[in-house]
């Protein structure tokens, strides 16, 4: 049972909750939260689609810089794998993912963001990477999710100076993809998350191994990658009900069971 993360599901869209009052700190025990629900909407059947949301003030406001002010390095080595893997748990699920944005997600925050399909933020948002003005920089993903997303010149920039972004500038840089105003943010992020409720399933979670894998690597290896899987897709019956609804029907027609 988690006590600051939860999953709620309504009409196949899955939201994942951060909920640690007041600026929804990201403690080590929220990291682990948030391995455990992302593993949970990954695999439940009845999620087709995934919200992570912070609440109408704040996403996350960074990691929680008490529990780690006292760490030494001996300390971190032990845990930096695992706060890596915490504050990136949402990129590990298979399935379409966006994060509602609202207020500050700085540091750790942004991470979790960063892991997201689709960022959807506030006119009131503050993104950034705070970090360098404790003396120490980004460890949860953020060097290499910004830098694939903005370029290694912006994230240099934002990292080096510490200094936040709000919504104007991160939509001109495409560190969120839409602005719309604060109140409206988690509406948005559902209504996107749930035109994939009745896709295929397994089309989805391969298009978007794809993607992720293929980045990680040159271009004659993802186009491999992405044979495998495209061919792999040939196997599901998504495929065989779209491919025959297409020849009899038309497209955009067929009806989906994400099997």
């Amino acid at each position: 049972m988690t006590e600051f993360v939860s999953l709620s599901v309504d009409e196949g869209v899955g939201t994942i909750r951060i909920d640690r009052p007041p600026m929804n700190a990201l403690n080590r025990q929220i990291q682990g939260e948030l391995l455990e629900v992302a593993d949970e909407a990954a695999t439940r059947a009845d999620v087709r689609a995934v919200v992570v949301y912070g609440g109408e003030k704040t996403f996350a406001a960074g990691a929680d810089v008490k529990e780690m002010a006292s760490m030494s390095y001996a300390d971190m080595t032990l845990v930096a794998r695992k706060l890596s893997a915490g504050l990136g748990a949402i990129s590990t699920i298979p399935k379409p993912t966006v994060a509602a944005v609202t207020g500050f997600a700085l540091g750790g925050g942004l991470e979790v963001v960063l892991g997201a399909d689709r960022r959807i933020a506030g006119d009131n948002v503050k993104l950034g990477f705070p970090e360098i003005l404790l003396g120490i920089f980004p460890g949860g993903g953020g060097t290499q999710r910004a830098a694939r997303l903005i370029g290694p010149a912006r994230t240099k920039d934002l990292i080096y100076t510490g200094r936040l972004v709000k919504a104007d500038e991160a939509l001109a840089i495409g560190l969120v993809d839409e602005v719309v105003p604060a109140d409206e943010v988690y509406t948005r992020a559902v209504a996107w998350a749930t035109q994939f409720t009745a896709g295929p399933a397994l089309a989805y979670a391969a298009a978007k191994a794809a993607i992720d894998n293929g980045l990680d690597t040159d271009l004659r290896t993802g186009l491999d990658i992405e044979s495998a899987l495209f061919a792999g897709v040939f196997a599901t019956d998504d495929a065989k009900a779209g491919t025959a609804s297409f020849v009899e029907n038309g497209p955009g027609k067929a009806t989906f069971t994400g099997r």
